[in-house]
């Protein structure tokens, strides 16, 4: 009974010894990366700073690179939006729906085929048109 006891001891003392190293090991990466990031953001902020005679070549690309993104999140993707919604309401047209055409003419869908609408201006006036040509539904007041 007594070596049992020694035995467990023993094998809780191995496991606290083992979870102890693991830890100083993951605290060693951690430092070692924490370190080399803070190198390479140091060469990347001296590298950035202009020299006292104008821009240097990265400062030039970095603004590059920032005016495409402002580009890209307020011109680009804002229209690749719109133009999504704008396909999937085109998609979703049937029989009955109120639609506007791109000429401004208010009419209900009549029949929906794969590129075209035919569309009842007025009682017994019909218009055949390009789906591409409907812009939206009328707002219910």
């Amino acid at each position: 009974m007594f070596t049992l006891l020694q035995a467990a001891q023993n094998v809780a003392a191995e496991a606290a010894q083992a979870a102890t190293e693991a830890v100083q090991n993951v605290a060693a990466e951690a430092t070692q990366a924490a370190t080399e990031t803070a190198q390479v953001v140091t060469e990347v902020v001296t590298d950035t700073q202009a020299p006292a005679e104008g821009f240097s070549g990265w400062s030039t690309w970095i603004m590059i690179g920032a005016m495409i993104l402002i580009m890209y999140f307020f011109m680009w993707r804002p229209e690749s939006k719109r133009r999504k919604e704008m396909q999937k309401f085109r998609e979703g047209l049937k029989a009955g729906d109120k639609v506007i055409t791109a000429g401004g003419i208010y009419a209900v869908i009549k029949e929906v085929k794969e590129t075209s609408l035919l569309i009842e201006v007025d009682s017994n006036v019909t218009l055949r048109i390009d789906k591409n040509m409907v812009v939206a539904a009328p707002e219910s007041k």
